[in-house]
Parts: C-alpha cells; sequence; structure tokens
C-alpha cells in the first residue's frame, strides 16, 4: 500500500484488518476508502521518520505524503516567531515598506504576533520587557505541545521564579535540562461575545512553497470558551475563562455537547456585519488573509519544498476588541476528530476536498503534477495565494512599492468570472 495514497487489493478481511491495525499502530490514520483506493493521514512522528537520513528511505513518484519534512519551522511555536522575525529583519535590509515601524519602533504592517521570547534563552529580555509594564499579564506556552497543555498565566516574575537556578542572576538552567517554553504578551482586550473569549480556527492547505501556493477554506469556526471572560487577576488559572482549546473546555460544567461551543465563521460575519458594519467587517477578514500569507512567506525560504508533500495548517487567529486579528499559532496536525454532527460534517469534507487538490480525481499520484489543480476541484477551498500568478501579474511589485499592501488571488471571485481577481489586503 502506498504511504498517503496506494492501490490495494485485499486478500481477506482479516488481512485488511490486521494491515489496517497496523498503520494505526505506525501513526497513519485512515481517512477514506473506496473499492480501489485507501488514504491514509501520516502523523508528525511518522513523516519524521520517512525523511530521517537513517530510514533511507526515498519516497516513489506515486507517493503523496501529507507534511512537508520540516514543516516544524511554521508549527513549532518557537521557530514560527523566530521565523516572522527573521523575514521583517530581511524585508527591513531590502528597504520593504512593509517594514515600516512607527514613532515608537514598533512595526505597522507586520506586527501581528504577540510580543514573545523564548525561555529560558531570552529570560534576560523578558524580565526587561516585563518591567516596562508589570502590571501586563503573559501567557506561557510548552514549544512542542499542543491542546492547551502545560499553559498558564502569570502576571508576576516570582511565578517564573521556579524555573531559575539562582534568583539573583536571574539565570536560568540549561536548555538541555529544561523544556523550551514561549512567553508571549497576553491579548487581554479579546473581542467578547456573549461575554465570552473565542479565537479562529482557519485551514489553510499549501500544495508547493516554491512558488507559494496555498488555498483557503471557507468554512472555518469559531471556539468558544464557557465561562465568561474577565480580566481579573484572580481568574488567572481557571482555564474555562482563557483558553478556548475544545481538549480543554469539553471538562468544563457549562460545556454543551450539542453545539460544543462552536460558530461557524459564516455566523461571525453575520454577527459582525450586523453589529460593526459590513466594511469593517471585509476589512478584518482581509486583514486575517494578509496575516496567513505574510506568515507562509516567512518560513518558504527555510521548508524543505519536497515535491511529495503538501500540507493541511490550522491558523488559530484570536480578534481584539479593536478588530485587530493575532496570529497565536499555526498547527501541523489539527484535530480532524469531531465533537459535533456539525463538526463531523465539516471535517469529512475538509479531508475530502483536500485529497481532491492533492490527488485529483482518485487518480494513481504523480508528484510531478502541475500543482495548480482546476477550479473544478477546489470544493470549499479558495486560492488564497499564488506566487507564480501573481509574479506573472507584476502584483508582487506592487507588494514592495505601495506601503502595507500585499495583493493575491481570491478564488471566490475568480470562480465568478473564470479569470483571476487580484485583491488588496490592506
Amino acid at each position: 500500500c502506498r504511504i498517503m495514497a496506494g492501490k490495494v487489493k485485499w486478500v481477506t478481511d482479516i488481512e485488511k484488518s490486521v494491515l489496517i491495525n497496523n498503520f494505526e499502530k505506525r501513526g497513519w490514520i485512515q481517512v477514506a476508502e473506496n473499492e480501489d483506493w485507501n488514504f491514509y493521514w501520516m502523523s508528525v512522528q511518522t513523516i519524521r521518520n520517512v525523511f530521517s537520513v537513517e530510514a533511507g528511505y526515498r519516497l516513489s513518484d506515486d507517493q503523496i505524503v501529507n507534511h512537508f519534512p520540516n514543516h516544524y519551522e511554521l508549527t513549532r511555536k518557537d521557530l514560527m516567531v523566530k521565523n516572522i522575525k527573521r523575514y521583517r529583519k530581511e524585508l527591513e535590509k531590502e528597504g520593504s515598506p512593509l517594514a515600516e515601524k512607527d514613532e515608537n519602533g514598533k512595526y505597522i504592517y507586520l506586527d501581528f504576533v504577540p510580543v514573545t521570547f523564548m525561555l529560558p534563552a531570552d529570560y534576560n529580555l523578558f524580565v526587561e520587557e516585563f518591567r516596562k509594564n508589570p502590571s501586563s499579564t503573559w501567557i506561557m506556552k510548552p514549544c512542542g505541545k499542543a491542546q492547551g497543555k502545560g499553559i498558564f498565566l502569570i502576571n508576576k516574575l516570582s511565578q517564573i521564579k521556579k524555573w531559575s537556578r539562582d534568583s539573583k542572576t536571574s539565570s536560568f538552567v540549561s536548555q538541555s535540562s529544561k523544556e523550551a517554553y514561549v512567553i508571549s504578551l497576553y491579548i487581554n482586550n479579546p473581542l467578547l461575545i456573549g461575554g465570552k473569549k473565542f479565537d479562529l480556527r482557519l485551514y489553510v492547505l499549501v500544495s508547493t512553497y516554491r512558488p507559494l501556493r496555498c488555498y483557503m477554506y471557507k468554512l472555518g469556526f469559531c471556539r468558544f470558551c464557557t465561562v465568561k471572560y474577565t480580566p481579573s487577576t484572580s481568574e488567572l488559572d481557571n482555564m474555562f475563562v482563557h483558553l478556548t482549546n475544545v481538549a480543554i473546555q469539553k471538562h468544563g460544567d457549562d460545556y454543551n455537547h450539542i453545539h460544543g461551543g462552536k460558530w461557524t465563521v459564516s455566523n461571525l460575519r453575520l454577527y459582525l456585519e450586523s453589529t460593526r458594519g459590513k466594511e469593517v467587517t471585509n476589512k478584518l477578514f482581509d486583514e486575517i488573509h494578509w496575516i496567513i500569507v505574510q506568515s507562509l512567506k516567512a518560513v518558504a525560504p527555510v521548508m524543505n519544498n519536497d515535491k511529495h508533500c503538501f500540507e493541511c495548517y490550522g491558523y488559530d487567529i484570536i480578534i481584539d476588541d479593536k478588530l485587530k486579528p493575532w496570529l497565536i499559532e499555526v498547527n501541523a496536525s489539527p484535530s480532524l476528530t469531531s465533537s459535533t454532527a456539525n463538526d463531523r460534517i465539516l471535517k469529512y469534507n475538509l479531508i475530502n476536498d483536500t485529497l481532491n487538490i492533492a490527488v485529483p480525481n482518485g487518480e494513481i499520484p504523480d508528484c510531478k503534477w502541475n500543482k495548480s489543480p482546476p477550479k473544478e476541484v477546489l470544493g470549499n477551498y479558495e486560492v488564497l495565494y499564488d506566487e507564480e500568478m501573481a509574479q506573472s501579474d507584476g502584483t508582487d511589485r506592487d507588494l514592495r512599492s505601495r506601503p502595507g499592501q500585499s495583493t493575491g488571488v481570491k478564488g471566490s471571485r475568480a470562480r465568478d468570472s473564470g479569470k483571476p481577481v487580484l485583491t488588496t489586503w490592506k
């Protein structure tokens, strides 16, 4: 059987059952099946093993896998921030108007990630920043974990002194003996609906990084906390107030198993259009698209653009009460399990549409395919950015010549007219 997709002839049902169980043990998740084909979604660890030098494995032309070898450059919290910071510096050196700063030294257009430091490496820098605003709240996250595990909030330096080897010098123990964390300025003014905090989970498919080609899935959703938000320091330990992860919220007393504390993106749009206006809402979503494309451009130079790979990322975005979107993190393996009936339909369609782009028409895969599929197979995806098309249209020149403006291709309009339509995001 092929690693991601392959033609299989089962001898017996028992043999089929044994093989599937073996796949699951190796971290491969079966996501689709028909008479001739079985599709398997690889875990991050399995991808690491496949591409490791020690394994000596080489993918053949008809093997397609669902992660890039070093996807962690975007999906590890610390590496994502490091790459975005590097991207900003490179644009500054080039004199790009995108790297323009205000009088306080803050990026005007590239300020979409909360102020973040790596611990223990940047502890002294963090302390310096913390002392500028001692009343601020910060959120600490382990770099390599998901589902809200190991996350906590702090508003005093004493709360992280337990990691310090010597409180007088504030020097941390070595990196090797402590798990690496990121510490970010907490967005303490989130947009609330019904008094509750929420974030956006958006799905973005990347078929190639060089040239960059990515697609936005239209059926994302909002994840709500079960307890009303309060910035009160007495509630810093209450994760049901602060963390939107379903893995945490489902254990709350007020969790609703019918709707799962979720809203569709289209419902959010309707709510914002009715309360804030259509123009403001469109601007917000344009800025979200801008953030996603810039984050992908930030990692594109360092990403191993293997021709056998594609990837569906789960983007987590928080909107503050000024309707400014913030990129919180990017997930390499967004949950494909369903907590509600609507969730199941969405995830099913997501997998189906993703595979239709990665393996059009269920044909035998070929990594040499042109990775720009016809619009008929996009399903609920729409083209977010196509670097090849942007360069041929001269839009990337516009990107560097006009302050704070980016151009890309939005598939919804392209499908209406049959031609790619340029859109300005900022």
